[in-house]
């Protein structure tokens, strides 16, 4: 396993992460609840110690099943990292409300779901632009002195968002998707990089995408979230992610490795990229996924499958 100093949070990161977006279950897919267990903790005994997760993930499941998996490894092993500011409900998705007072109801619960005393970061999951930012660095810095959170994260802010949130507070990460299909936020994680506001980026496999699993236009479920949330299932841009995957799979055959592992190396070798995100199901991926960090792309591959994302305009 590879890590990133963390510089505003000074913090050790393993540069590969569990994401669980997906095991919350909510519309993505079926999930098996003890396959998901396993699955995070194999992530850990690899040398993975990030585990991301938010209460709008299924309602809190995904938070729940993060707090089952890390129960019984000692606390200091493990950063977790969940959010705020995106309300949901039995009912669905309620909105977003970044306002002091759901933030500190909101804490309360991830707190009980992840049965921990504290929480390493803290995300504002989207902006909220009904409350003043003002308002919920208060709230945020309030829960940094009382100890129940020790980093404080922004997820899918702009630049501009996040200047204006640091007149308030200290921002010590941020959250933002990268991957070979989404490199729509590269200046903002560089200029991040730059300010020691390191990156968690999340999306690194394209949902699955990068794995070279589907390889042909896929027919999900009316509510599937990869159909809402992402552009590459549906045309023009999944034939092009198809011509892509052509060109992991020559690297794949010469290397002898799975696309998967050649998509987070990708991610992951870049210096300004701090930690990838990485969704799995059952323990099979999570080693596969991790022996990824066990090698890593030569230049001339890299620029291959740059030319190639250049080429398609993807």
């Amino acid at each position: 396993m590879r890590y990133r100093h963390f510089k505003n949070a000074d913090v050790d990161v393993s540069t590969l992460a569990v994401g669980t977006w997906a095991i919350g279950g909510g519309n993505y897919g079926a999930v098996d609840r003890t396959e998901s267990i396993q699955a995070i903790r194999k992530m850990i005994d690899c040398g993975v110690n990030l585990v991301d997760t938010a209460p709008v993930y299924g309602n809190g499941a995904s938070e729940m099943i993060v707090g089952e998996a890390l129960k019984g490894i000692p606390r200091d092993k493990v950063l977790i990292s969940t959010k705020c500011g995106l309300v949901t409900s039995v009912y669905g998705r309620g909105g977003r409300n970044a306002s002091y007072k759901n933030i500190m109801r909101e804490v309360q619960s991830s707190l009980q779901n992840l049965q921990t005393d504290y929480i390493d970061f803290y995300f504002v999951h989207w902006p909220d632009l009904d409350t003043p930012i003002d308002e919920t660095m208060a709230a945020l810095e309030t829960l940094r002195k009382m100890g129940k959170i020790r980093f404080i994260g922004v997820s899918n802010f702009s630049k501009e968002q996040i200047l204006e949130a640091e007149k308030f507070g200290k921002i010590d990460v941020q959250q933002p998707p990268y991957s070979m299909v989404n490199r729509s936020f590269t200046d903002l994680i560089q200029w991040g990089y730059e300010k020691g506001i390191d990156s968690m980026t999340y999306g690194s496999l394209g949902s699955g995408i990068l794995a070279g699993a589907i390889r042909t236009l896929p027919d999900f479920d009316a509510g599937d979230i990869r159909m809402t949330f992402y552009d590459f299932f549906k045309e023009p841009k999944f034939s092009k992610v198809m011509e892509l995957l052509k060109v992991m799979d020559v690297i794949s055959e010469n290397r002898g490795k799975p696309l998967a592992q050649i998509a987070i190396n990708w991610s992951t070798q870049k210096d300004y990229i701090g930690t990838a995100l990485v969704g799995v199901r059952n323990e099979q991926e999570a080693v596969e996924n991790c022996a990824g960090l066990d090698w890593e792309l030569m230049p001339e591959e890299i620029a291959t499958l740059d030319q190639k994302l250049e080429e398609l305009n993807i």
